[in-house]
């Protein structure tokens, strides 16, 4: 009952989550293109009142009019509309959901049974002191380089994330270790809004309330990190659905894979972001293909093999042993109440219908048994792949 109940929490936080962390991303994407596509305003009563930029835009059957001011107009409208609970509902839910699994579960998603250098416990302080330690680097990064030396910023930042990778894939699992990195990046973004963007905008109608001309310097800041979030999204994105791709983590140097991946969703932002400021360099999707394609040659699994063909009496033992504790119609692994994506191994013809997962789940990418928690070994693993590969005979 307690497994059940579990489950139906982290069905809620993820939604949650999902929902949240769509309306974040879409503002994101929404306002740096908005900035990245404004034009001089035509009117110049509108110059005279401090606009530098404006766009028309035509969506749901009406057109719209959005125009962006120097420092602020002279006098502030109401209501005045602030963007913020987006990213705070989205980090909320993103942690709780972090916390359920990969804290509360740490023993299986986290690290790698009986291989993890560390204690559980340990490890689940490692991975919170790393989402502090993560905004600290970062924003002493940013404020001791200050506003116009975003290449070197960007090399600081990738060679830190690169570091973190490295050291964590040697005390968590591949795919905790994706996650610790995309957990650290997010808060990150949050921290950006919550620390730097809406402060910025806040002195700003301060300063208007009282009738003083506003620093333009918070409101830079909160731009460069508007913009710093804005290359953050895709990599998070897709730390976020690595879990159902053990090709990209399941690797035995995961952590650089997941540095070429970051990079590339990176890449990808910076294509459109260009794009939207009417450049568009195709040098950019270009080399980002090549690189996608050998980092797809890269981390191409083994190869099924193995020189005899076992009988499928050593094949029902080591399912037995190593897989139908969650994976039958009544898993007897704690915490698991249903078998995963319904996937049963307890009966010949349930082993049939799912060669293909074994091939690449347990053999190829040995991702499964999930972080090793049943201590499937090398031997086992090349029987599985020996037997799937000369057609699975029920010998």
């Amino acid at each position: 009952m307690e497994a059940y109940a579990l489950d139906w929490l982290q069905l809620l936080v993820r939604w949650v989550h999902v929902i949240t962390g769509i309306a974040w991303i879409g503002a994101s994407f929404y306002f740096v293109w908005l900035d990245n596509s404004l034009l001089p305003p035509k009117e110049r009563q509108d110059a005279d009142d401090g606009v530098v930029g404006e766009l028309w835009a035509v969506h749901g059957g009406g057109f719209y009019r959005a125009q962006k001011f120097r420092a602020a107009p002279e006098v502030l409208p109401e209501p005045l509309h602030w963007f913020k609970w987006e990213a705070y509902s989205t980090w909320i839910s993103g942690f709780a959901l972090f916390a359920l699994i990969y804290w509360l579960g740490a023993d299986r998603f986290l690290v790698e049974p009986g291989a993890a250098p560390v204690s559980t416990p340990a490890a689940i302080a490692i991975s919170a002191a790393l989402l502090v330690a993560g905004w600290i680097f970062y924003d002493q990064s940013c404020k001791r380089l200050g506003l116009h030396r975003e290449g070197l910023l960007a090399i600081l930042v990738v060679v830190f994330f690169a570091i973190i990778a490295f050291g964590v894939s040697h005390v968590f699992g591949g795919r905790g270790m994706y996650l610790q990195v995309g957990a650290m990046i997010g808060t990150i973004m949050v921290a950006n809004v919550a620390f730097v963007i809406i402060p910025g905008q806040r002195e700003m109608v301060i300063a208007k309330e009282q009738g003083r001309a506003p620093d333009p310097l918070p409101g830079l800041r909160g731009k460069q990190r508007s913009v710093h979030n804005n290359y953050f999204t895709l990599p998070v994105l897709l730390t976020m659905i690595s879990p159902h791709y053990p090709l990209l983590y399941a690797q035995r140097n995961a952590w650089l894979v997941l540095v070429v991946a970051l990079l590339l969703a990176a890449w990808v932002r910076h294509f459109f972001n260009l794009r939207h400021r009417g450049r568009t360099v195709w040098a950019i999707p270009i080399s980002g293909a090549i690189g996608a394609v050998l980092l797809a040659i890269a981390i191409v699994p083994v190869s099924l093999r193995g020189s005899e063909v076992p009988r499928y009496a050593e094949i029902r033992a080591i399912l037995d042993a190593r897989c139908t504790g969650c994976h039958s119609a009544a898993p007897t692994q704690p915490g698991i109440a249903f078998a995963p994506k319904d996937v049963r191994l307890d009966t010949a013809d349930g082993v049939r219908a799912h060669l293909a997962d074994i091939a690449r789940q347990a053999v190829a990418t040995r991702a499964m048994p999930l972080g090793n928690l049943t201590a499937m070994t090398d031997g086992e693993r090349a029987k599985l792949g020996a037997w799937i590969a000369a057609g699975a005979p029920e010998r």
